[in-house]
C-alpha cells in the first residue's frame, strides 16, 4: 500500500466542495489500506509535503490553485507524483476561452461565443460593441467568467437589458469573460477514465434541473435532491454515442490524463451536441457526476479512487 497525501480545501471559492470531495477520497483510500495524510492546502504546503514523505498526492482541490495547474507545477518541482492531468492540460481546461478556441480550431462543435477581458471592456470600448455581439449570438445569451467551476458567476441574459447585470456578475469572478449562445436542450456530462489500454468513456449523465431553476447552477449541483440525474441519459443511442465521441475528442485534444469530465449541451431541436467545457478535476461528492457515471459502468467509488491513484503511480514509474 502507498502513503498518500490528499490535497484539499485551499483558498478558492470552491473550498467547501473540495472538502466534501476529499472526505470521500480519504474514506475510499483508507478502506483500501493506504496510509493517508490529509493536507488542507495553504502557504505551508511545501513544508507539509516534505514532512508527509508521501509516495503520491491525490489532488482533491477544485477551483483556483487546484484546477489551474498551480499545485501540479509545485508537485513536479518537489518531485511528488500526483493524480490527474499535467499543468499544461489543466491550464487549457481551466481557461474556458482557451478551451473554446482549441475546440473551434479542431473542428469540435461548441456554441458560438465572444470573449474579452476587463481592460477591453473598460479601456478599449468593448462595451460599445455589445449590440453587434448580441445580434450575432442571438438571445438568450450565457455570460460566464472565463475561469471558474461549479457554475459560479454564470448568468442568463434573455434580453439586451439583462446583459449589463450579467456582465457585472461575471466580472466579479474573473477579469476575463465570455458571452456564449445558449443551446436549449439536454444538459449532459461525459466522464472519461484512463486505463492501461487507453481512455474509457463512461455512460452519459443528464442533469435535469428543478422546474424552478433556470439551469444547473451551483445550488442545483450540490444541494441533495435539487436536481434529478439520469444515468445513462435517456437520449437515444445515436445521441449518446455522438456525445461520447465528442467528449473523447475534447479530452485528447486538451491533453487530459487520468480522468476528466466533459460538459455538453444536446440541442433539443437539431439533435446536435456541443462541447461547453472540460473539467480536469471533476467533483467527487455525493452529487457529483463522475462517480455516478462510474457506478453506471460497474465501477464503485472505492474502485474508482483506487484506479485514479494507480494511474498516477504507473505514470510516475514510466
Amino acid at each position: 500500500m502507498s502513503r498518500v497525501a490528499v490535497l484539499k480545501g485551499g483558498r478558492s471559492l470552491e473550498r467547501q466542495v473540495s472538502l466534501k470531495s476529499a472526505a470521500r477520497v480519504v474514506g475510499a483510500l483508507e478502506r483500501r489500506g493506504h496510509d493517508v495524510v490529509e493536507i488542507d492546502v495553504g502557504s505551508d504546503l511545501v513544508e507539509r509535503l516534505r514532512e508527509a514523505e508521501a509516495d503520491v498526492a491525490f489532488i482533491a482541490m477544485h477551483g483556483r490553485d487546484g484546477e489551474d495547474g498551480t499545485v501540479q507545477e509545485l508537485l513536479e518541482l518537489v518531485g511528488i507524483p500526483y493524480t490527474g492531468s499535467d499543468p499544461f492540460a489543466c491550464i487549457r481546461c481551466w481557461d474556458k476561452v482557451l478551451t473554446k478556441h482549441a475546440l473551434v480550431e479542431a473542428g469540435i462543435p461548441t456554441p458560438p461565443f465572444y470573449a474579452f477581458n476587463e481592460t477591453a471592456f473598460r479601456g478599449l470600448g468593448a462595451a460599445q460593441a455589445l449590440p453587434e455581439i448580441e445580434e450575432r449570438l442571438e438571445f438568450p445569451i450565457v455570460v460566464k467568467p472565463a475561469s471558474q467551476g461549479s457554475a459560479l458567476g454564470i448568468k442568463f441574459a434573455r434580453t439586451a437589458a439583462e446583459v449589463p447585470k450579467a456582465l457585472l456578475t461575471a466580472f466579479s469572478y474573473d477579469s476575463k469573460i465570455l458571452l456564449e449562445r445558449h443551446v436549449a436542450g439536454h444538459d449532459l456530462s461525459v466522464s472519461i477514465l484512463d486505463s492501461p489500454d487507453g481512455p474509457v468513456v463512461l455512460p452519459v449523465v443528464e442533469a435535469i434541473a428543478h422546474p424552478d431553476d433556470d439551469f444547473y447552477d451551483f445550488v442545483a449541483r450540490y444541494e441533495v435532491g435539487r436536481t434529478h440525474f439520469a444515468c445513462p441519459a435517456e437520449i437515444g443511442f445515436n445521441s449518446a454515442s455522438g456525445a461520447q465521441a465528442l467528449a473523447l475528442r475534447a479530452y485528447e485534444l486538451l491533453g487530459c490524463q487520468g480522468f476528466a469530465r466533459v460538459d455538453l449541451m444536446l440541442d433539443a431541436t437539431t439533435g446536435e451536441s456541443f462541447v461547453l467545457e472540460v473539467n480536469a478535476i471533476p467533483g467527487l461528492t455525493t452529487t457529483s457526476l463522475l462517480p455516478q457515471a462510474a457506478e453506471a459502468a460497474g465501477i464503485d467509488f472505492d474502485s474508482l479512487i483506487s484506479r485514479v491513484l494507480e494511474l498516477a503511480l504507473a505514470r510516475a514509474a514510466a
